[in-house]
């Protein structure tokens, strides 16, 4: 059986469905390394609920889940089948390892997961579910949701959390002149990823540098401790995605990737 990776995808703007940069062909790649996988579980931050909800529908919708932007990326869809069976078994493993979890036959993906899936899976041929996050979600409990996720790699199926490297959206500069501090940031948490060093990762706002000021808030980081708990000993592999917008990291890393 083929065991499938755990990656940590940075999702960025929603503007990168259209404009691939930098990461967009690098994930193309990554995604052609996936075509023997069974489902994709996806984590984003731009579902959080009370416990946990998983997505149901047999045909999942595309969200357009944000305002403001070029009127061609309210066109786009990713028409990915969905599982109402595995979100089933889903949630009960989730309900085993210590979660409250639902099985939700309404939501469909949002931006956090279909954007980046655009260019992974392009074909849109991959069952996608989607797991939402806990209000309440901190870095361990990130990291203990991966773990209860880890053993769905071993029927195929890739645990995907996707967030941002970098996100503090009020520091964003239309010019692209790179902020040192994220730049960074992101460089600590690469050299912690490829050390293993998952402590580190869990007290980031004491370890990293500018970490409060990388994450105001930390919804799209936690989504990194998802993955690092599905990666178990596996070891990781660093993609560059440079720095958009001047703020926003779009590094990615995934493990056990042949």
């Amino acid at each position: 059986m083929f065991r499938a990776p755990a990656i940590f995808v940075s999702h960025g703007a929603p503007t990168f469905a259209l404009e691939p940069g930098l990461l967009g062909s690098r994930l193309t790649e990554l995604g052609e390394r996936l075509a023997s996988a069974t489902a994709i579980a996806v984590v984003s931050p731009h579902w959080q609920t009370c416990g946990i909800r998983v997505t149901g529908a047999a045909w999942p919708s595309t969200m357009h889940d944000f305002g403001g932007f070029p009127a061609p990326l309210y066109s786009l869809t990713y028409p990915a089948p969905g599982s109402a069976s595995l979100a089933s078994e889903v949630a009960a493993l989730l309900i085993d390892g210590g979660f409250v979890a639902m099985v939700d036959t309404e939501r469909g993906l949002d931006h956090g997961a279909w954007v980046p899936l655009r260019y992974l899976r392009p074909d849109a041929d991959t069952p996608v579910i989607q797991v939402s996050m806990p209000h309440n979600l901190d870095t361990r409990g990130a990291l203990r949701l991966g773990r209860v996720l880890a053993g769905l790699r071993d029927r195929g199926i890739v645990v995907m959390g996707s967030g941002s490297l970098t996100h503090n959206l009020h520091e964003v500069r239309r010019d692209g002149d790179v902020a040192a501090y994220a730049r960074d940031f992101a460089g600590w948490v690469r050299k912690a990823v490829t050390a293993g060093d998952v402590d580190a990762l869990l007290d980031y706002r004491t370890n990293a540098p500018s970490a409060l000021r990388a994450h105001p808030t930390e919804e799209h980081y936690l989504p990194l401790l998802v993955a690092v708990g599905a990666a178990m000993d596996d070891v990781p592999m660093a993609i560059d995605g440079g720095i958009t917008y001047g703020v926003l990291s779009m590094d990615c890393f995934a493990w056990g990737v042949a």
